[in-house]
């Protein structure tokens, strides 16, 4: 990089009210609320790559309100009042998404969400209803539904999908297009004040008596009142007392298909498996539970078991009999934890975080702004 100038020091460089580091939902939301709560302060949005470049461009596209066997999934293992907590919150951060941006600025379709559940899962039908109505009784105060999830074997056939399953209809789920939110919410941001820097890579934050100080690849320290963290699964290498581990998302894509059957957001085994139509192709992700152990990785790289495994499901339970050719493989980094629901804290009087999304930052993203942003 060039020497700096003093045009530079007293502008891009200069102190700032509020620096957030990570450019994904959560810190272009998290700038949004601070510069609405204090429009007089600079705000400053770092971001190690060129766009974001953890999980946020790099996920499969869903509103992701949950699906029916994750929730239950996510009561036994938190208890039903977190579990309730976390719809919450995807529900109305969903909510505040479609509110201030129209559906074609974000590519958002709503075909209806799926899930899939084996017969060996509930071999018994009036079991599963049971449970069906349950949750429904459940979050019915949330989605002001009296059923958000509904059987719907029918359609099975209609779709064209393999196996012996049953079906179970969410209407409030959703797809959308993660790069064109991302480009809608730079462009709100931006048009606030926020400034926003890319490729700046912070190695290292230091609490001063009066502000913070960042150490980054860039020829001059970085000092803000407060800085908050919003790097999800890289916080640790900031903060390394967080309980944060990352989780690599695999994804492929297929090339167009002609007469394609599916269409919506579909989910399979606890949302470990997920897959939907993008125009008339199908975009695949999942099989993580697979291989739990090995896929925590900060690795950008597709693994072979991963993927064969994701061709697998793709012939014998999406489109059995139908030939495709995959155009696109990739791979994002979500963030995980001993407890799913997400990090919000205060780490001392000039530090907090926003973290740990569990693969729902599409949907938690706005709360969690909303909610840090009154914390600083």
């Amino acid at each position: 990089m060039l020497p700096i100038s003093i045009w530079e020091y007293e502008s891009f460089f200069s102190h700032k009210d509020f620096i957030i580091i990570g450019s994904g939902f959560t810190g272009l939301w998290s700038a949004y609320y601070l510069k609405k709560r204090h429009p007089k302060k600079t705000v400053l949005l770092l971001e190690r790559g060129l766009i974001p470049s953890g999980a946020s461009s790099r996920n499969a596209g869903f509103a992701c309100f949950g699906s029916f066997t994750e929730l239950l999934a996510d009561t036994n293992a938190q208890g039903e009042e977190k579990m309730l907590e976390l719809v919450e919150m995807r529900f109305k951060g969903l909510e505040k998404i479609r509110k201030k941006f129209s559906d074609e600025q974000i590519g958002y379709e709503n075909h209806g969400g799926y899930e899939l559940i084996s017969p060996e899962k509930f071999p018994d039908n009036d079991a599963l209803r049971t449970r069906i109505d349950g949750l429904n009784n459940q979050l019915k105060k949330i989605t002001g539904k009296q059923k958000t999830f509904q059987l719907n074997d029918s359609k099975i056939k209609h779709f064209g999908l393999g196996g012996s399953h049953h079906l179970i209809e969410n209407k409030l789920e959703g797809q959308l297009h993660s790069g064109k939110l991302l480009e809608s919410l730079i462009r709100l941001v931006q048009s606030m004040g926020v400034t926003i820097l890319t490729q700046v890579d912070v190695k290292r934050i230091d609490i001063m008596h009066d502000r913070v100080q960042l150490d980054t690849n860039l020829p001059v320290i970085l000092n803000a009142s407060q800085v908050l963290v919003c790097t999800n699964a890289f916080a640790r290498t900031l903060l390394p007392e967080l309980d944060i581990l990352p989780a690599r998302g695999q994804i492929l894509l297929t090339e167009p298909i002609e007469s394609l059957k599916i269409k919506g957001a579909f989910h399979f085994d606890e949302g470990f498996y997920y897959f939907r139509n993008l125009g008339n192709r199908i975009l695949l992700g999942g099989g993580r539970n697979k291989f739990l152990e090995e896929e925590q990785t900060f690795s950008v790289d597709v693994s072979d078991h991963i993927q064969q495994e994701l061709e697998r499901f793709l012939k014998e339970i999406v489109i059995p009999g139908v030939p495709f050719r995959i155009s696109l493989r990739w791979s994002g980094t979500m963030a995980v934890g001993k407890e799913k629901n997400p990090l919000v804290q205060k780490i001392n009087d000039r530090v907090f975080c926003a973290v740990r999304m569990s693969g729902m930052g599409v949907a938690l993203a706005p709360e969690l702004g909303k909610l840090v942003s009154s914390m600083m």
